[in-house]
């Protein structure tokens, strides 16, 4: 890749890149619409030996149906307490590099209300030309990406999951 999505792919690609400054943008929807993925990227050449880039990334299911109040109190349903919620992953990158390209990504995850997370991991690649063979490895996760969750959960929704003997 030698353009601005190699700031996802294989940011010492990005040391292809001839133009100052590059955009690229995507929008593509999975499952007949659910699920949709967006991408935005930017990168600059900062000097002959080294271009910058920030990625921002999201696959997210929207308006997701929350069944958890359905039941009241009395055990009747009541289709009035539905009410709806997203789940997505963002990711964040921030390459750099020379003939070895890293970048840092920040990931938040959302679930509804009830449930977010921050993240961080680290991808690394490098680049090869000889004579007219070109080879490129890329190294996903060198850290492991590491998420830390927070739930926010109300004593309503708690108690339906009591009822079902699961735990929170």
């Amino acid at each position: 890749v030698d353009d601005v999505t190699a700031g996802y792919y294989n940011p010492a690609g990005l040391l292809k890149i001839k133009k100052n400054i590059q955009v690229g943008l995507m929008h593509s929807e999975y499952f007949a619409g659910i699920a949709k993925y967006d991408y935005i990227g930017v990168s600059k050449r900062l000097d002959d030996k080294s271009v910058g880039a920030i990625s921002l990334i999201r696959f997210g299911t929207d308006d997701i149906p929350n069944t958890t109040q359905l039941i009241d109190k009395d055990g009747n349903i009541d289709y009035d307490r539905i009410t709806r919620f997203s789940a997505a992953d963002y990711a964040r990158k921030l390459p750099k590099g020379l003939d070895v390209g890293a970048n840092f990504k920040i990931i938040h995850r959302r679930i509804g209300d009830f449930a977010n997370s921050w993240g961080f991991g680290i991808d690394a690649s490098i680049n090869y030309e000889y004579k007219d063979w070109k080879f490129a490895g890329v190294v996903r996760d060198v850290t492991t990406t590491v998420n830390a969750w927070s739930y926010s959960i109300d004593e309503a929704t708690r108690e339906v999951f009591d009822r079902t003997g699961n735990e929170i």
